[in-house]
């Protein structure tokens, strides 16, 4: 009976909250009041970014309202989540590097700002503790969300100033059986107090990413377009650096390249440093210096992503910026694309990319093996120690608490990424010595099979050559038309 109270109660909370939203919405847009600024973008702010009932480009209030309701039924009993928002990190003492939100903070409450504390739970619903601008921070940095906009805004049933968490949230955490918190931005703020600190003494505390990427790794239609739109950009982005190459054969220049091109069509960030990697670089997985020239006959390694409205996307792609490939660059490439569509093939409800994976290392282990690079298996991993794939969503490595042997469901999106990676010094044909090649793909699993979200950008040999030598001297985004003839 309870618990039939409870869930009645909730869900008049929500009918009340969705009424007053409807109200406040309306208020905003019949008002002469000049709106306040809350520090993020907001329908009446940004009309050109966000439609009405939107918290977050593409994302609704309601959407908003059923994650919550989502994560306190993972919730047991009497249990009380603590989210706190990402810290500010400072490239010098007063100079902060650019600031990202927390995934899990973002996904649950909206906010796209630091300072914020969020707890959620049966009995409060969301409280939001939220920092108080002085004047002088004003001044500096711009407004910033403040307890208005936590129960106008984000839709928060309670919201406090920061300097009130030491007088309401010991008495929510002695109230509480367990505590969920979010370990990646645990901050002294709250495991300083002592109802905390006894809580976790006497094991009730526990990480809350094993709830909340279990929530983020089925992707809602909302979020998947945001993925289709993310991916779309990189691509058009790594498109555009592609025919950039061949005049441009500078790790440094097709860096640059990439992210104006993604931000030019919308990306708020690149989702992670462009990893360019020309001849031998290529053959480093995560190379990150991009400061070097890249010789003719070499190939590029690229390795690009962007953000958008908190969704990333994360595609590779490796070709020759002088417009051909060799005899040995061919060769291992074919490999590698066969590998990467084989492996596409399987993607589908209930496999696991850990299969996938195993089936990659046959596919490429037998083809190493019959170009004469591998001669033992035991020294696969030195070609390749990478897997398939992961998850992909807010994160590049999304729902890292999902184990690679669940199997598969429809709205997971997933990269399909094999590689070679073979060192200067490796023992093989000197010929093939040197040479990093990777092909990425995202992948949406769907009800019947999957959906390539990064199918637009070129990954055949004759497709590349022929955009590299016929279409890319004064390509720009107007020449789309002839481009899509040529890899047709």
């Amino acid at each position: 009976m309870q618990i039939l109270l409870r869930k009645l109660l909730h869900t008049m909370s929500r009918k009340r909250i969705e009424f007053d939203v409807f109200q406040a919405v309306g208020r905003r847009t019949y008002s002469t009041r000049k709106l306040a600024d809350i520090g993020q973008p907001t329908p009446a702010s940004h009309p050109q970014l966000m439609k009405e009932g939107e918290i977050t480009p593409g994302i609704t209030a309601e959407e908003y309202i059923g994650r919550r309701e989502r994560l306190l039924e993972l919730l047991p009993e009497r249990s009380l989540a603590i989210i706190a928002s990402a810290p500010v990190k400072m490239m010098t003492d007063v100079v902060p590097y650019t600031f990202r939100q927390d995934a899990d903070y973002l996904y649950i409450t909206g906010c796209q700002q630091p300072g914020g504390l969020a707890v959620l739970g049966h009995e409060c619903g969301l409280c939001m503790f939220m920092p108080e601008a002085t004047p002088h921070d004003i001044l500096w940095q711009g407004q910033i969300a403040g307890i208005d906009a936590a129960k106008e805004v984000f839709r928060a049933e309670q919201a406090y100033p920061m300097s009130k968490l030491y007088d309401i949230l010991p008495d929510m955490i002695r109230r509480s059986a367990k505590l969920f918190h979010n370990v990646q931005t645990a901050t002294p703020t709250y495991m300083d107090l002592e109802a905390f600190q006894k809580a976790a003494y006497v094991d009730k505390v526990k990480a809350l990413s094993s709830l909340t990427h279990e929530l983020r790794w089925v992707k809602s239609p909302a979020e998947i377009n945001l993925m289709k739109e993310s991916a779309s950009i990189a691509c058009q982005a790594l498109l555009q650096t592609m025919f950039h190459s061949k005049k441009y054969p500078n790790e440094g220049m097709l860096s640059a390249k990439v992210e104006y091109e993604c931000k030019m069509r919308g990306a708020q960030r690149m989702a992670f440093n462009p990893v360019v990697g020309g001849g031998p670089n290529g053959s480093v997985i995560h190379y990150f210096r991009n400061d070097q020239k890249i010789n003719d006959g070499d190939l590029v390694l690229m390795d690009v992503g962007c953000e958008l409205h908190g969704y990333v996307s994360d595609l590779t792609r490796t070709w020759p910026p002088c417009g051909s490939f060799s005899s040995e660059q061919e060769e291992l490439y074919d490999l590698i694309l066969k590998t990467n569509k084989e492996c596409m093939t399987l993607c589908k409800p209930g496999t696991s990319i850990h299969q996938m994976h195993n089936y990659s290392v046959e596919l490429l282990s037998k083809g190493f093996k019959e170009l004469g690079i591998l001669k033992n298996d035991k020294f696969y991993h030195q070609l390749n120690p990478t897997s398939i794939g992961h998850y992909l969503g807010m994160d590049v490595h999304d729902s890292s608490m999902i184990s690679c042997d669940r199997p598969l469901k429809p709205g997971v999106v997933i990269t399909i990424e094999p590689g070679v990676y073979i060192p200067s010094s490796f023992d093989c044909p000197e010929r093939y010595q040197g040479i990093g090649i990777r092909i990425e793909d995202e992948v949406l699993i769907t009800e019947t099979g999957y959906e390539v979200l990064t199918g637009s950008m070129p990954k055949e040999v004759k497709h590349i050559e022929s955009l590299l030598n016929e279409y890319s001297l004064g390509i720009g985004m107007e020449n789309h038309k002839s481009v899509r003839a040529a890899t047709s």
